[in-house]
């Protein structure tokens, strides 16, 4: 029997992009998947998108919410991991499309030992807003309409979006964590668990998804390269707040350093403080 993959996408009140998120998962060819939408402290109306494809998605739909604290992406992959059922997680940022085939990819590329680090093609504002407003749907374009929005200025790139057979290439930065991120990032839940998941120390935007690396590297567990199978049409949007970034380098080059393997605040602290693995987003009046 084919293993349970869990997407866990992770979200902050922006309902419109999970809804385009959400429904690039519903187009997958592989049916073998489960979706854990991760959510960060949004308000009802990002409730209200994930309860609305529990029965349009045609695979299981669950919601994962804490209260809004700030930026605490790494707490609530953390509690949405604990929630869910796969042998392998996908981890996914809530304004990253995935195409129909993304599914597939990472299934065909698991493998014991190995967590795969995917990529991304970065759209415009224009097209971004052509998708949330308009229903555009650019991870069905085929290629020619991918070289049109590079030859307009829509798109940064187009190795995203290309299918390679990389074969043994796959494996040729096995033991790197720079230029991996959290957004298209697939780690077995065995791996995780060794290393304990991601570390809320880390707060505020940035470098969560590289220290996890980092110890899971530490551990044992390699790389392989996702390119060329397992792109996703990445939404744009402002830039993030990054007055933590300067703190959380300091965590990471700390980790570095030690040669740390364990998170010091990770999935175990969930458990730990009596922490409910799942927190339903209250209903609220209205």
């Amino acid at each position: 029997m084919a293993e349970l993959i869990s997407i866990i996408v992770a979200t902050y009140n922006r309902p419109d992009a999970l809804d385009a998120v959400l429904r690039g998962l519903s187009r997958q060819g592989d049916r073998g998947f489960e979706i854990v939408v991760a959510d960060d402290g949004s308000g009802p109306a990002t409730r209200q998108v994930a309860e609305s494809w529990e029965t349009r998605a045609g695979v299981p739909v669950r919601h994962v919410w804490h209260e809004d604290r700030g930026f605490r992406l790494a707490e609530i992959r953390n509690r949405a991991i604990a929630a869910s059922r796969g042998e392998v997680c996908v981890f996914l940022d809530g304004d990253s499309i995935p195409r129909p085939g993304f599914v597939a990819a990472h299934r065909r590329l698991a493998e014991p030992g190995w967590f795969v680090a995917g990529n991304r093609v970065l759209l415009s504002q224009g097209l971004t807003e052509r998708v949330l407003r308009e229903g555009a749907t650019p991870e069905l374009w085929r290629l020619g309409d991918w070289i049109a929005a590079r030859r307009a200025g829509d798109v940064n790139r187009l190795g995203p979006v290309l299918t390679l057979p990389l074969g043994p290439l796959r494996r040729l930065r096995a033991r790197a964590w720079e230029g991996a991120r959290g957004g298209n990032l697939a780690i077995r839940r065995a791996d995780l668990l060794r290393v304990d998941g991601f570390d809320a120390e880390f707060s505020g935007w940035g470098l969560e998804d590289s220290d996890v690396i980092v110890r899971l590297l530490r551990s044992g567990t390699r790389r392989k390269d996702g390119r060329f199978a397992t792109g996703v049409v990445h939404l744009w949007h402002p830039e993030h707040d990054r007055a933590r970034f300067a703190g959380n380098r300091a965590r990471l080059d700390e980790v570095i350093r030690a040669g740390r393997v364990r998170a010091l605040r990770g999935i175990s602290a969930l458990e730990e403080t009596g922490a409910p693995a799942q927190d339903a987003a209250p209903r609220r009046a209205g």
